[in-house]
This record gives C-alpha cells, structure tokens and sequence, in this order.
C-alpha cells in the first residue's frame, strides 16, 4: 500500500504517496502525475498498482495537501496551478527516485487528464527520462517543441475527448519523430478518463485493459 512520504525539492521538502514494489531488489521507478482532483484515492490506487507491476511509484502532491471534492474544485485547484514550479517539482520527484537504494537508475513518468499534460511538459523539460507515458493530457508548449524529446513516449488518448484532442496528440507525434524521437500513440474507442476505474461514468472496461497492457509491455521494456 502507498504511504506519504517527504523528499528533497529546490524550494523546500515536497510530499507525495509513494509504493515499493514486492522483495528487495532493485528495479525501475516511476513517477505518476496526478488528475486535476489531487492526489486522492484514485490516484494512490495507480501508485498501488505500478509497484504491483514491478516498479517503484512515487505521485508527488503537486497542490500541496488539496484535494477536489469534485469537477467545479478540480478546475479550480488546476486553474491555479504553477506549471514550471509544477515541472520542477517532477525533477525533484524524478531525483528523488533515481537516489532511492531501491532504483536502478531507470526513471519514467507517466500521468493521467492533467497529469497526462505535465507528463509530454516533463519529457520536453525533464533530462534523463527512460520514457513518458502520458494518458489524454496535453500541455500548453507548441508543437515543435518536441522535437528536442529523447525519452521514448508511448501515448494514449480517447476518441470523444473535448478536452485532449488525438488530432493534437498526432501533431505532437509528428514533430516527435521529426526531431529522431520514438512516440507511438494509441487512440481508444472511448471519452476522456476512460482509465479512471472509480468513475463508472467515465471509465471503459475493455480500452483500459489494452491501454494497461500496452503500457505494462512499454514499461517492461523501458524500465525493466
């Protein structure tokens, strides 16, 4: 089970819910970048989950102990948001895991909604990724500033999504790849926050089990 943990950051101790994977030995580690409600239960169960896999798992609390009770709270906290403190607080969450006695120097990070958004800022901004998982979240940097990414991405997004267009996510890909970058995109029959298995309204059974399995094959490469 995930617990809080405090680790170092440039401008103070930071917090975030934290799992080992099972045994003693080393392994890779990732960092899981919270939907725009904080990091809540939904969100711990993620940490839970990739150290089930195999992986270190560390969600650090970008809102600093807020947590949105709903919808109207999540775009509020979200709205509020410092995206480049936000991203230098992924590097001290990435730091944090590569010291960890546990890691085997391999660090990705992978996100959810606004996460998945702060997880394409942090491979354009973060050095040293060994991939980038970003599920239907996109950041406010213009396309040709991927060009400069080096870090594997693997990205998923939905069909019916308002908020993160696939059309987008595709010129992304496309200035990826121009740059000699590696992204593949998978694009689900699906809406927004289909992998938010709390949510019956929005979750979707069968594109979450693929996008895991897709993502679980990704990380193993990449990771470990």
């Amino acid at each position: 089970m995930s617990t809080m943990v405090k680790y170092a950051g440039k401008g103070g101790q930071l917090e975030g819910a934290m799992a080992e994977p099972a045994g003693s030995g080393k392994a890779g580690a990732l960092v899981v970048l919270q939907e725009w409600h904080g990091v809540n239960d939904q969100m711990k169960g993620k940490v839970d989950r990739f150290a089930q896999l195999g992986y270190l798992a560390l969600c650090p609390d970008l809102y600093h102990g807020k947590v949105a009770a709903d919808d109207t709270q999540a775009g509020e906290l979200m709205g509020k948001l410092d995206w480049p403190s936000a991203i230098a607080e992924i590097g001290s969450a990435v730091a944090h895991l590569r010291s960890h006695a546990r890691c085997n120097g391999k660090v990705g990070v992978t996100g959810f909604c606004m996460g998945g958004a702060l997880t394409f800022a942090a491979a354009v901004n973060v050095e040293g990724l060994a991939c980038a998982v970003p599920f239907y979240g996109l950041p406010q940097i213009p396309p040709a500033g991927f060009g400069k990414v080096k870090a594997p991405i693997q990205a998923h997004f939905a069909k019916v999504d308002d908020w993160a267009k696939a059309s987008v996510a595709e010129v992304i890909q496309k200035s990826v790849r121009a740059g000699g970058g590696h992204m593949d995109l998978f694009v689900y029959d699906a809406g927004h926050a289909f992998m938010r298995e709390t949510d019956p309204s929005k979750y979707d059974a069968t594109s979450a089990k693929l996008a895991w399995e897709r993502t679980t094959e990704f990380l193993k490469k990449h990771l470990g």
